[in-house]
């Protein structure tokens, strides 16, 4: 699997597309990667309150695919 995406080190990656996440979920599927995902909106604070956790989250666990979606970006 490719790595993901860089925002200050973050193992969290941010899914913009219907493409991208299909391509995300097929490769972790093909090697037997659990996935974790944060659906968020800019708009909900609960769910940007949440974002510092998914990240340590995401670091603590490296054997798993940790993806956010905006649910208003991809539709």
């Amino acid at each position: 699997m490719e790595a993901p995406e860089q925002h200050n080190k973050s193992r969290v990656v941010k899914i913009d597309s219907v493409e991208s996440w299909d391509f995300y979920f097929i490769q972790a599927t093909n090697q037997g990667c659990p996935i974790v995902v944060h659906f968020t909106a800019s708009w909900c604070i609960p769910s940007v309150t949440m974002n510092p956790y998914f990240k340590e989250l995401a670091s603590a666990f490296q054997d798993a695919l940790f993806l956010t979606v905006d649910v208003d970006d991809v539709k």
